[in-house]
C-alpha cells in the first residue's frame, strides 16, 4: 500500500527519528559543473539559500544553470537526524527534505528573480509529494539564508499563491522558515544530472507564471 509507510505522510517525532551519526559524509570538494567549491566559506557578496523542489537531482541542475549562481550542492535539511544517508532520508524518519543549496551573487540575480524560477518550475501546492515521487522528504519548502530573506519570500510567496487561486488551484503548501542546518549528500547525488544526463528529473511546473 503507497502509505503504510506513515512517515511518507507525516514528519517524525522526535522520538521516531533514526539516529544518524557525529561525523558527516565525505564528499567531493568541486562543483563538476563549473568547478567551484561545494563547500564555503564562500568568496564576499555572495548570499545563499536552500530550496526544495522535490527530487534533488532536476532542481539543482536548474539552478546551476541560471546566471549569477556561484555553487550549487544537494543535501538534506528541516529534520531531526543528524548527517543522515540518502537511504534514511527516504525512509521519513530523519524529517529531512530533499534540499538544493544555491550560492549566488544578488547583484547578478537578484532574491526575487532567483524564487521565480522556484515557484514556476515545480507544483508547490502537493504537500508531501511532487508528482509521482511521494514522501515527507519531496515536500516543497525554502529554507532562509539569513532573517533578513524572510520578508522577501514571504511576499514572493504571497503573490504566487493569488496567482495559483486566481488559476483555479489549491493554495501553496511550501515551508518556509529561517536558516537550517544542511547536510551535504553523497557524491554520487551532487550533480547527478551532470553525470547521467538522461536521468530522471521530476520537476512539473503548474504551467502558472510567477510574474515578480
Amino acid at each position: 500500500m503507497l502509505f503504510s509507510n506513515p512517515f511518507k505522510s507525516r514528519l517524525p517525532n522526535p522520538d521516531e527519528a533514526l539516529p544518524g551519526r557525529d561525523t558527516a559524509l565525505v564528499i567531493a570538494d568541486k562543483h563538476a559543473v563549473n568547478g567551484q567549491p561545494l563547500k564555503g566559506p564562500f568568496p564576499e557578496g555572495l548570499a545563499q539559500i536552500q530550496l526544495g523542489l522535490g527530487c534533488f537531482w532536476g532542481a539543482e541542475r536548474l539552478f546551476w544553470q541560471l546566471e549569477g549562481v556561484y555553487t550549487t550542492a544537494v543535501g538534506y535539511a528541516g529534520g531531526l537526524t543528524p548527517n543522515p544517508t540518502y537511504e534514511e532520508v527516504c525512509s521519513g524518519r530523519t524529517g529531512h527534505a530533499e534540499m538544493v543549496l544555491v550560492v549566488f551573487d544578488p547583484a547578478v540575480l537578484p532574491l526575487k528573480t532567483l524564487l521565480a524560477s522556484f515557484w514556476q518550475e515545480h507544483d508547490p501546492t502537493q504537500g508531501n509529494r511532487q508528482g509521482n515521487d511521494v514522501g515527507t522528504q519531496y515536500r516543497s519548502a525554502i529554507f532562509a539564508g539569513d532573517l533578513d530573506q524572510l520578508d522577501i519570500i514571504h511576499e514572493t510567496a504571497k503573490s504566487y499563491n493569488a496567482a495559483l487561486q486566481k488559476a483555479g488551484m489549491d493554495p501553496i503548501t511550501t515551508q518556509i522558515t529561517g536558516p537550517q542546518t544542511f547536510y551535504y549528500a553523497e557524491t554520487f547525488h551532487q550533480q547527478y544530472l551532470h553525470k547521467v544526463p538522461n536521468g530522471y528529473c521530476g520537476l512539473r511546473g503548474t504551467g502558472v507564471s510567477c510574474h515578480i
